[in-house]
């Protein structure tokens, strides 16, 4: 064997001998490196993680806080709130849809802090559909509690002016659903109602016409107590005693002739005019009928624009045609125009009016009797 071959067959086992040494390093010596290579990369992301939170509520600390406390205890108002809002539930509502509304009527000071108060008191499936009043900045729990069922408005009624006393309560009979018997049985008791001292304990004339929302709890004594407060409160806005005093009547003969006017005017201009002609009758000499068609229909229980020869025999002291003066009281409740028209009525002689064109509700007044004929022709040419 020449130096060359040697040289070659030592070239091969060097080689062998380093694959074989490869070999081994690719046992355990390798796994080692590679443990030891995947320890660190298992380490650095749990690290960084941390580093990233971390910094979110160490170096963002602030924002952090305000976005978890917010998360957690949403704003809410204290105490009862002021005013009044009327909320209305619709029917299919949830108490998240509520909850948006109250915030955007200003009720509570954020739907999370409603929906939380409902939540804790157990009452998320328990909101009943309809109106209720409440108040503006209120806590959340106080408007829990004044969404109950039982403070539910039941409905909103109005009353126009110039309706009787059987008007009213057939209406608040329909509106409510409360037996009439109820209202009627009502009227025959009024000792509680604070009905001032010259109604003599009668409502005809003191249920003040104006629109009222009553709970379902609300008894038709109450109702009717609502009326006569709401009465009370024109009485003395239009200081109705003093200005009787200086008319030289009682407050009971002013609210009769508001009656009056209230039941004949069209309009409301029209008003004060038709005060002047009672007035004027009441006070003339000789003694003159007030003739007032009104007077004699609500004595004989009907209604109508003018009465018929035979209605105008009625022996009811609400003839006017037939007794002087004054009826014995109001013949409707009337409102604050017609109130206002009988304590300040209009300068004049006029001792007649005539609607002359019913449809228009047109009213004109004459001072002679030739004048007044003139006015009832006008008033047949129109269909009268």
């Amino acid at each position: 064997m020449n130096d060359l071959d040697m040289d070659f067959l030592l070239g091969a086992e060097d080689d062998e001998g380093s694959s074989r040494r490869r070999a081994r390093g690719n046992g355990k010596g390798g796994s080692r490196r590679r443990r030891r290579r995947r320890n660190r990369g298992g380490f650095i992301a749990p690290l960084l993680a941390f580093i990233v939170l971390a910094g979110i509520l160490g170096g963002g600390g602030y924002f952090g806080y305000q976005w978890i406390s917010g998360a957690l205890v949403p704003d809410d108002f204290t105490g009862q709130g002021k005013g009044e809002v009327t909320i209305e539930i619709k029917d299919g509502q949830s108490a998240s849809d509520v909850a948006a509304e109250l915030e955007r009527q200003g009720v509570v000071a954020s739907a999370r802090a409603f929906t939380n108060a409902i939540a804790n008191a157990n009452k998320s499936g328990a909101l009943q559909p309809g109106q209720y009043t409440l108040r503006k900045g209120m806590s959340a729990a106080n408007a829990v509690t004044m969404l109950d069922s039982v403070n539910k408005l039941l409905v909103k009624i109005t009353l126009e002016e110039g309706l009787r006393l059987t008007d009213v309560l057939a209406r608040l009979s329909q509106k409510t659903g409360k037996p009439l018997k109820e209202f009627v049985a009502a009227t025959k008791d009024t000792g509680d109602m604070e009905l001032p001292p010259y109604a003599k304990g009668k409502l005809e004339g003191y249920v003040f016409p104006a629109t009222y929302e009553f709970q379902p709890k609300t008894t038709p004594a109450e109702m009717l107590s609502l009326m006569v407060e709401r009465f009370n409160q024109t009485a003395d806005k239009t200081d109705l005693v003093g200005g009787a005093k200086a008319l030289r009547r009682t407050p009971a003969e002013i609210i009769t002739i508001a009656s009056i006017v209230q039941a004949e005017a069209g309009r409301y201009e029209d008003m004060p005019k038709i005060a002047r002609v009672i007035y004027n009758r009441l006070a003339h000499e000789p003694e003159m009928p007030l003739k007032m068609d009104s007077t004699v229909f609500y004595g004989l229980g009907k209604r109508g624009t003018a009465a018929t020869h035979a209605q105008l025999q009625s022996t009811s002291k609400y003839n006017t045609y037939k007794y002087p003066g004054l009826p014995p009281g109001p013949i409707s409740n009337p409102g604050d125009h017609a109130i206002e028209a009988a304590l300040n009525p209009t300068k004049g002689d006029w001792l007649y009016f005539v609607a002359t064109d019913p449809k228009s509700k047109i009213t004109k007044f004459a001072v002679t009797d030739a004048e007044f004929q003139v006015l009832l022709n006008e008033y047949r040419q129109n269909g009268g």
